[in-house]
């Protein structure tokens, strides 16, 4: 009974994490190819907008109103429905689809889809109490096979070609992929086990839930730098995600990489990252062990460096090495930056605002820093380098992201103080 558990919400987080890897490393292609290249930020930073107000939304309803896994199906039949009636106007519209109605049906399901994931968290943490488990040691065995839901729909996007063999991650049919994923696991959700609201529950105002309490955290000097280079670093989050797979495509229009393997499957070479991300997650423990919080997101900063530098110096010939090392520091980049920071501030945070503290995290990482980063990097660097340019050259805006996060990681070095290795006190 409960390896029966432990299966199905494997099974609810391969189709959660799935959604999301069918187009978010090859949405950029298909917007390149319809003539929507100098929007391409926009489209990502929605992600980082709705992150800001969604998810504490729905905390809400699940919290007290409507049932945790019911609310996790009703949300993915909106977002999969959404992204699916987006993948039908790409289909009719062809080349002539316009920004004003694709963005918008784009949107809708990115603002009922990010909510989702920590909401399945949720479910699954709930689920888990429930039969017994340790959710401390149970769960993130079962969260990896997320991580395996979205590199199976990276691959399967890049290998699936439509009737003219056009790769479905040049296409609109990564959107459909993603809604028919979206679509099962609202489904699916209604056959797990029950996850009630707490109808009785004291009323949480959205103020305190989206983690304004947590602002008493900036009255300490030291987590009020830690909190503003979070986000100064989370610019860079989103980057590589929407420009990585169009730099890497636009390579088929130089007659020596024309044929290379790596071009045209972009979408598995960048899969990489995702595989090392799982290795990033285990190096963790003990880099926080040996090093402290202050190395440790130095060494994310310069992994950040090296993951923007190589690809603008790598190519899919005999320079292919430095793209796959690129995506193989994407592991330490992201984790040792988002997991890191997480338990540097559950460590500092009182058991009062530990929820709302991890809320503020995100909000300046995922949420403006996210923000800021896609929108700033399509209008002041790529546009004008790469979509505008008479000449492309996006080695020099890769350039530029390097040097931004070496800059960033520079001033981190000098103005946080290291506050060793642990355990931290608390601010209440």
């Amino acid at each position: 009974m409960k390896q029966a558990i432990r299966i199905r919400l494997i099974l609810m987080n391969f189709l959660q994490w799935a959604v999301w890897g069918a187009y978010l490393t090859s949405m950029g292609n298909y917007l390149a190819n319809i003539g929507l290249a100098e929007r391409i930020g926009i489209f990502y930073s929605m992600q980082g907008i709705v992150s800001i107000f969604m998810p504490a939304i729905i905390g809400i309803i699940a919290d007290k109103y409507v049932s945790a896994q019911r609310l996790l199906g009703f949300c993915h039949l909106i977002a999969g429905a959404s992204m699916i009636a987006a993948g039908y106007y790409g289909m009719v519209s062809g080349a002539d689809a316009r920004f004003g109605i694709l963005f918008p049906l784009y949107a809708v399901s990115v603002a009922f889809y990010m909510p989702t994931i920590a909401l399945s968290n949720s479910v699954a943490f709930k689920i888990l109490v429930k039969n017994g488990y340790d959710t401390v040691r149970d769960f993130p065995p079962i969260r990896v096979f997320g991580t395996v839901g979205f590199i199976c729909c990276m691959f399967l996007v890049n290998l699936l070609k439509d009737g003219n063999g056009v790769q479905f991650q040049n296409t609109y049919n990564q959107f459909f992929v993603s809604g028919t994923a979206g679509l099962l696991l609202f489904l699916y959700c209604f056959t797990l086990p029950d996850c009630p609201a707490n109808r009785n529950a004291k009323f949480q105002g959205l103020a305190e839930a989206l983690g304004v309490k947590a602002f008493r955290l900036f009255k300490d000097r030291g987590m009020a730098t830690f909190f503003i280079f979070s986000m100064l670093l989370g610019v860079a989050l989103q980057i590589t995600n929407g420009f990585a797979n169009p730099y890497i495509s636009h390579f088929e229009n130089v007659p020596e990489f024309s044929d290379s393997w790596w071009v045209e499957y972009s979408n598995i070479l960048i899969s990489i990252s995702q595989m090392s991300e799982t290795l990033g997650i285990l190096l963790i423990p003990f880099a926080m062990r040996f090093f402290g919080i202050k190395k440790v997101m130095l060494i994310a900063m310069i992994a950040w460096v090296f993951r923007f530098g190589l690809l603008g110096a790598g190519d899919p010939g005999s320079g292919v090495w430095m793209f796959i090392l690129s995506m193989l520091v994407y592991g330490v980049a992201f984790d040792f930056f988002n997991i890191s920071g997480a338990l540097y501030v559950e460590q500092r945070s009182s058991d009062e605002i530990k929820s709302s503290s991890q809320g503020l995290f995100m909000l300046m990482t995922n949420g403006i820093g996210a923000t800021i980063g896609t929108l700033t990097a399509q209008e002041f660097v790529v546009n004008p380098l790469v979509y505008q340019a008479e000449n492309p050259d996006w080695s020099t805006a890769w350039y530029i992201f390097a040097a931004y996060a070496l800059v960033v990681a520079v001033l981190f070095a000098i103005c946080f103080r290291d506050p060793g290795k642990g355990p931290y006190s608390k601010i209440a």
